[in-house]
Parts: structure tokens; sequence; C-alpha cells
């Protein structure tokens, strides 16, 4: 299947409009490079093959690198569902956007890592984010119990 992906210019437009809805922030720009070669790279299918690994990327590194003075975390959940839109994931939008804030939060922290980041994003991408088991594994993650 041939992904639909954004560019930069779009990734920057929907920053703008996240900041200006979400109750403002700066609009200040800190490492743009970072941002586009994230966005360049998930398009290579020999590193992210899946749109599950595309996905968790994006929204780790949004996260992690700080290309934005403010609203990473929330860039980095409107980048994916943009993406999840744009490339009909219409199902799987509501259940990302309605835990994604809490899971940015920690990942931003470090108490979600890429990889259980991933195993979430995969859940949300075939309907089975309400599995137990990795509800659970999720809150270890969060409150810093090991499983």
């Amino acid at each position: 299947m041939a992904w639909v992906y954004l560019t930069l210019d779009q990734a920057v437009e929907v920053h703008r409009k996240t900041v200006d809805v979400s109750g403002g922030g700066s609009l200040g720009h800190l490492e743009l490079g970072k941002l586009d070669a994230v966005l360049q790279h998930i398009q290579n299918d020999d590193y992210y093959s899946t749109f599950d690994a595309k996905l968790t990327h994006l929204f780790f590194c949004a996260c992690k690198f700080h290309c934005f003075q403010d609203g990473n975390k929330r860039i980095a959940i409107t980048l994916c569902a943009q993406m999840l839109l744009t490339n009909g994931y219409l199902r799987s939008v509501q259940a990302f956007i309605r835990e994604s804030e809490n899971i940015s939060y920690h990942v931003a922290a470090g108490t979600i890592s890429k990889e259980l980041l991933g195993e979430w994003m995969l859940a949300v991408l075939s309907g089975t984010e309400e599995d137990e088991a990795l509800k659970l594994k999720i809150l270890n993650a969060m409150t810093g119990q090991k499983p």
C-alpha cells in the first residue's frame, strides 16, 4: 500500500494550528531539521516496513526531539492523528486520541519506551488497545513498577 506522508511545511502548519486551538504556547522552532529527517526517514520501508512502525517512530521522535519551543507532545499527537486520517484509519483515530495525551506525557518523561509505544500503536491500529495485558504493561511503566 502506498502511504500518504506529511511534509515539513504541513507539519509546521499542524503545529501552528495545534498550539492555536489547544490553548496557546510559543510557535518558535528549535530543530526543524530533526523533524524533517524523521518525516523523510519514516518513508524508508527498509527501516519502517509497517504503518505502526512509522507512526511509532514519528510519535516518539516528536515527543523527544523538542523540534519546537512548545507543544512537542501535542505535535506528536496531532501529526500521528493526521497520518491516521489521511491513510484511512478512521476507526483508529478515536482510540488514538482518547489515550495519546497520557501516553505522550510518559514517552516524553521516559517512562514509556519506544518498544512499549510500538506495542500500543499496533494495538490501536488493530483495535486491541483494550487488551488487559497491554494496559497492565503500560500502567506498570507509568508507575515505575516491574512486570
